[in-house]
């Protein structure tokens, strides 16, 4: 099998090592892999696409060859046949003495696994939560540090770091957190489902960190620390995210730069009260719609 795509991508067959569960949401899928040595990013938000095996499937069916048509190749397969392709972002990887990546963390967001949930889970989703040491899986990633698939570049002139993100992007959002310049100033918003999901987070910036809940019947804990390395817990009603936000001072901000990312149309409407509300160049704000409403990674593809 080809491995090579387009620089400065390319393919790494990847197994399970072990997993974590973060919060009643999230949990952490930890790969290994003998080429993982060949896998370079120096970015924090850094898009990865994983193939997953269907149930019964004891890996990713792909095209044999993976080289610049892999592409037309994985649409050509049956498609319950053919590898599930999600998006992901890289949560954290480690390296040995040499430079060299000998694991990669990728957290999932566990849509709908629960008993009685009112969505039904999707293919990753149901493929995390019963995810095993060895259940072997297909890569797409990064073969140079410094790739398009990075999002978060802030300018030098940057006085103030402003993030907002909702479960599938505090993965992202989190490690831009912790690795931030000690004394960078910084604001940020992260939304999850509920409080059992709210994450410790160290960071050397000058930071507050608001989580940001959707289940109001619940209080999330704070853990011990000091604010501006745990932030404070808030509460989110079903349309609080805009409000929120609104109504949150930025002050001493005069060249903010802004990172959104997470459901496609709360991202957008977050841009919009950034750059037309608040005044901020447009050059400086960074938005990644993850996912859309109601529609699963396929339909998003199709549409382009």
């Amino acid at each position: 099998m080809t491995t090579a795509v387009a620089a400065p991508f390319r393919f790494f067959s990847l197994q399970v090592v072990r997993t974590r569960r973060l919060g009643p949401s999230l949990t952490r899928v930890t790969f290994a892999g003998p080429d993982l040595d060949a896998f370079h990013s120096d970015g924090h938000d850094q898009s990865l696409s994983l193939f997953l095996p269907h149930p019964g499937q004891s890996e990713p069916v792909v095209p044999v060859e993976l080289g610049d048509g892999w592409w037309q190749g994985w649409r050509e397969l049956p498609e319950d046949v053919r590898a599930v392709m999600r998006s992901y972002t890289l949560r954290s990887l480690r390296r040995d003495d040499r430079g060299r990546t000998t694991e990669i963390d990728i957290d999932f967001v566990l849509h709908g696994v629960e008993r009685g949930a009112a969505i039904e889970a999707g293919p990753a989703s149901r493929w995390a939560a019963h995810a095993a040491a060895g259940d072997r899986v297909l890569l797409l990633g990064p073969a140079i540090a410094d790739n398009r698939a990075i999002r978060f570049r802030p300018p030098e002139d940057t006085d103030l770091v402003v993030i907002w993100g909702d479960e599938t992007a505090v993965p992202a959002a989190t490690a831009i957190m912790e690795a931030l310049p000690p004394g960078t100033r910084a604001r940020a918003w992260l939304e999850v489902p509920h409080a059992g999901d709210v994450q410790e987070l160290t960071t050397a910036a000058d930071a507050e960190v608001t989580w940001l809940v959707r289940d109001e019947h619940r209080t999330p804990a704070r853990p011990e620390g000091p604010p501006s390395a745990f932030g404070t817990p808030g509460a989110l009603g079903t349309l609080g995210t805009l409000g929120t936000l609104g109504d949150a001072e930025l002050p001493g901000a005069q060249r903010p730069y802004v990172w959104l990312a997470g459901e496609s149309g709360a991202v957008k409407q977050l841009r919009r009260h950034f750059v037309g509300e608040r005044g901020i160049d447009r050059r400086r704000v960074t938005f990644v719609g993850y996912w859309r409403r109601g529609l699963t990674e396929e339909q998003l593809r199709e549409q382009g």
